[in-house]
């Protein structure tokens, strides 16, 4: 039981929230990824991938993190490899910290298309950059706590069935949402958002924190 931070190789910024969010978790590095673990101020207990992508000038204690080393040509990801490790470990709940940006749009679009499936599965799922979070949207309902003005949008992973959106600038009351549909991008939070599914499955995008280029 209990969460691990997984961190990633895209885009993070440090803040308060995100500190929150990760306070007493394990942590896993996967491949780039530990160059993060400087910028939160973590050790991980254990660093996962093939490791093509090692930052340089790694302090003595993270790169004397235990490894856990793969083949270049595998049929994970060194993040979905991680993630397997936490898992492994007994994770019932992960932050991937990192998941958005970074050099590889395929594996950005990966993170959210696979914090769907943990979800599925069970597993509570968190990705950011700090900046910009993800939560899984599956059939139910749930809450959220974002500030009045938070950008946020509802991207679906499939046609959409029943979904209410309250506390926001544009609320939706029980709408059919088709697959690829916009409908449901750029909205904004005004008082307690609220998010209910009937079918379907889609992912909350936030921006708690300003965007650098706004």
């Amino acid at each position: 039981m209990g969460t691990f931070t997984i961190l990633l190789g895209g885009e993070l910024i440090r803040t308060p929230r995100l500190e929150r969010q990760i306070e007493g978790s394990r942590v896993i590095a996967a491949d780039a990824g530990i160059g993060h673990a400087r910028l939160l101020g973590l050790l991980p207990e254990l660093w996962v991938g093939d490791f093509d992508s090692v930052p340089a000038n790694l302090p003595k204690d993270l790169a004397a993190v235990p490894r856990k080393v793969f083949p270049a040509e595998k049929d994970m990801t060194d993040g979905e490899l991680a993630i397997a490790e936490a898992l492994a470990l007994g994770a019932t709940s992960l932050v991937l910290a990192g998941a958005f940006g970074g050099k590889r749009a395929d594996h950005a679009i990966l993170h959210l298309a696979l914090a769907v499936r943990l979800a599925e599965a069970g597993t509570t799922v968190l990705l950011t950059s700090g900046a910009q979070e993800g939560v899984p949207v599956l059939p139910g309902s749930a809450a959220f706590d974002y500030a009045d003005g938070t950008l946020f949008s509802v991207l679906g992973f499939s046609d959409l069935s029943g979904l209410t959106v309250t506390g926001a600038k544009w609320p939706l009351d029980s709408v059919e949402v088709a697959f690829g549909s916009s409908l449901t991008i750029s909205n904004e939070v005004k008082g307690r958002l609220g998010i209910a599914l009937e079918r379907g499955r889609a992912l909350l995008l936030a921006h708690p924190y300003p965007l650098p280029e706004s």
